[in-house]
């Protein structure tokens, strides 16, 4: 995985093994964001939480930063960081980097992404060109209760 921004010192570790030091949890709600920072707090590790493939398409980066937002307030000793992913979409990768959400996956051109890469580094936002590898996935409990959500993730942070 190719990692530039605000937390390439804190993830050298990420950068040279292109595998994420932390698990990646795929959320679609806040609901669920909020059980996998949960479980993480309770297991003593840190986690990544991913949007879904090409999400800075269709939800923003307003929603994104907005439900991490939310979800660090209710677990404020989580230790965590977020990635939203915008495909190859340019308009939602630069979108997300002027709003400053934390993290930005960006799989288009190596070109465009090197252009967006440097706007990112002025706005000290993580840039990722490879979408980091998923441990787990919650999108099929999109409806499921927090106590099962919880229990997925500290099945996978055990």
């Amino acid at each position: 995985m190719t990692i530039q921004g605000r937390h390439c010192e804190e993830r050298s570790d990420e950068a040279i093994s292109g595998r994420p030091a932390a698990p990646v949890v795929v959320i679609h709600s806040i609901a669920q964001a909020i059980a996998a920072l949960k479980a993480a707090a309770r297991a003593g590790r840190p986690v990544v939480l991913a949007s879904p493939p090409g999400a800075g398409s269709y939800v923003g980066p307003g929603w994104f930063g907005a439900m991490v937002d939310a979800a660090r307030e209710v677990v404020p000793d989580a230790h965590f960081s977020a990635l939203l992913d915008c495909g190859d979409d340019v308009g939602a990768a630069l979108a997300a980097i002027r709003s400053e959400i934390e993290g930005v996956v960006f799989t288009g051109r190596a070109d465009v992404a090197r252009r967006l890469a440097d706007i990112a580094r002025q706005h000290r936002v993580q840039f990722v060109t490879d979408r980091p590898a998923r441990a787990l996935d919650l999108g099929d409990d999109f409806f499921a209760p927090p106590e099962v959500l919880e229990q997925h993730c500290a099945d996978l942070l055990t």
